[in-house]
């Protein structure tokens, strides 16, 4: 399966910029779109359904036809209450892409493709990839290991090529993928496209605020803790960030029953971010990043095919 021809305008790269829990906004979104890659943000980043409709107007204001397109993440649990107001503007714009977290709904599913809009859904398991796909979503968004947020712990090499065995729509890789080179390593995996997170954190756009940014200049890969206690669902986070909100990582108190009104003022606090934060420099505006993204991925295929012929 190649890239969705409704995906393909404006396209310069094959990347998503991952919806960030209170990090990606409008200014975020459409940095990413005008630079060639696709800008997403979880609808809940605005506090209101009203608001959520307001952000979409924006983004649309601001894309013209040759832009890359956008999408936007709903919440697929039962604690999400505004779900179906969500969903019911969704269809109202005619958002291009839905990325669905925490639950694949058939219903959901066909509500997006009405309009011609597609769904990708997130999956840590291939059981999970399993279920998304026979409610009919478009793509599956492998969350592997060492992801920022939710995160699975399965190798790439082993899921990708579980669910190519019997998925042909779009596979979207995600977890340490940080450089143009790890883009291309990507693709010779057979994933379509590059899910990019915590890359996108460090960048002027991103709502992050300035010490969280710094954090992750400061951060390795062994400065990641992996742990459900946050929020009921196994993520990864910054084990300083944990530690400057009184927690010991080594002995953190047992995982609650998932909310979402209890995550949101946890992730406030406690940062997350992925494990390939040692390859986090620097912060710069997007269009910097995706076109040093572009040279690095150019880079990369000409380097394998001087070795490889």
């Amino acid at each position: 399966m190649a890239i969705p021809a409704a995906l393909q305008p404006g396209l310069k790269l094959p990347v998503i910029a991952a919806p960030m829990f209170l990090v990606s906004g409008p200014e975020l979104v459409i940095a990413a779109c005008k630079s060639g890659v696709i800008g997403t943000f979880p609808a809940l980043n605005q506090r209101t359904t009203e608001g959520y409709s307001e952000w979409l107007d924006q983004i649309k204001a601001a894309l013209g036809p040759d832009d890359a397109r956008y999408g936007v993440n709903l919440i697929v649990h039962p604690t999400n209450s505004r779900l179906m107001a969500d969903v019911q503007v969704t269809v109202q714009h005619q958002v291009p892409l839905v990325i669905t977290s925490l639950g694949a709904v058939k219903d959901l599913v066909d509500a997006v493709h009405s309009y011609g809009g597609l769904v990708f859904h997130d999956v840590t398991t291939l059981r999970h990839a399993q279920k998304a796909a026979e409610a009919g979503v478009d793509g599956l968004i492998l969350v592997c290991a060492g992801a920022g947020g939710h995160a699975g712990v399965r190798s790439p090499f082993a899921l990708v090529d579980e669910v190519r065995q019997f998925f042909t729509g779009t596979i979207i890789l995600s977890g340490c993928i940080s450089t143009g080179r790890d883009i291309a390593t990507a693709m010779m995996l057979g994933a379509d496209f590059a899910y990019l997170g915590t890359r996108f954190i460090n960048t002027t756009e991103s709502m992050a605020p300035d010490a969280y940014k710094q954090m992750i200049l400061e951060s390795h890969a062994a400065d990641i803790t992996y742990t459900p206690a946050i929020s009921g669902v196994p993520a990864n986070f910054m084990t300083k960030s944990l530690i400057a909100n009184g927690l010991d990582p080594k002995n953190l108190p047992e995982a609650k029953a998932m909310s979402l009104e209890h995550e949101a003022r946890a992730w406030k606090d406690v940062w997350s971010a992925g494990q390939g934060v040692g390859s986090v420099k620097d912060v710069l505006p997007t269009a910097e990043l995706v076109a040093r993204l572009g040279r690095e991925f150019d880079e990369a295929k000409s380097d394998f095919e001087k070795r490889f012929g």
